[in-house]
């Protein structure tokens, strides 16, 4: 008897069409040397308390509502475990600048008295720590216009473990640019969020087809080892 698929979050929005183009393609295991990557973990997206998105985002625009506070244990465990067993991370954040047109990732209404960098701040529990390198970006994505490949290079990773936000904005286009770039690439199903469920999900089936292996938290884990004990 074949075994049971594995069960995934897209699931129940993709249609007998989708599921026999997903059989045309090949999985895409991971490599031996990862490095955590978080994406834009930062208070503007989750807001100070866990809100419903139609009451969060009148007061933090760019929230993703309560999807954020599901995922955040699932990144707090991730960080821990890269950490314990000397995994590299790395953090991107926004490099938005006051007065400079175009600084911002995305392109959103304004809100009165406040500017780009608002809110850019890392959520407290997972913040960087002293030897974690944080990318600036302007852009979607992680590698345009940074250092990040060359950084990655001299940590010799050849897989990169992808997390945070939004699965189908900075997440998306970081994955599919690491791809390009020639690293492995596993996003992490659970640790991923949007602002738009049915975004979520496309966009993590669509990766998993062509760009990347979309893992579960625990099977992310095992890629980081046991660590000491």
């Amino acid at each position: 008897m074949d075994p049971q698929p594995e069960r995934h979050c897209w699931d129940d929005v993709i249609g007998d069409d989708e599921r026999l183009v997903a059989t045309r393609y090949r999985p895409r295991p991971p490599g031996r040397r990862p490095a955590l990557l978080l994406i834009d973990c930062y208070r503007k997206v989750f807001g100070d308390r866990p809100q419903p998105l139609a009451e969060a985002i009148e007061e933090f625009p760019s929230s993703c509502g309560l999807a954020g506070w599901a995922a955040l244990p699932h990144l707090e465990g991730l960080l821990a475990r890269a950490r314990a067993t000397g995994v590299p991370v790395l953090h991107t954040t926004g490099d938005a600048h006051v007065g400079v047109p175009g600084g911002g990732v995305t392109q959103r209404a304004p809100v009165p008295g406040q500017d780009d960098a608002a809110g850019l701040e890392f959520v407290e529990s997972l913040c960087p720590r002293d030897g974690e390198i944080v990318v600036r970006k302007s852009r979607a994505s992680a590698f345009f216009g940074t250092p990040l490949s060359t950084w990655l290079r001299e940590l010799d990773v050849d897989t990169l473990v992808v997390a945070g936000e939004t699965t189908s904005g900075c997440v998306r286009a970081t994955a599919v640019d690491a791809y390009s770039s020639g690293y492995r690439v596993v996003v992490v199903e659970e640790a991923t969020f949007d602002r738009s469920p049915l975004s979520h999900k496309m966009s993590l089936f669509d990766l998993s087809l062509k760009y990347a292996a979309v893992v579960h938290t625990d099977r992310a884990l095992e890629l980081f080892g046991a660590g000491p004990g």
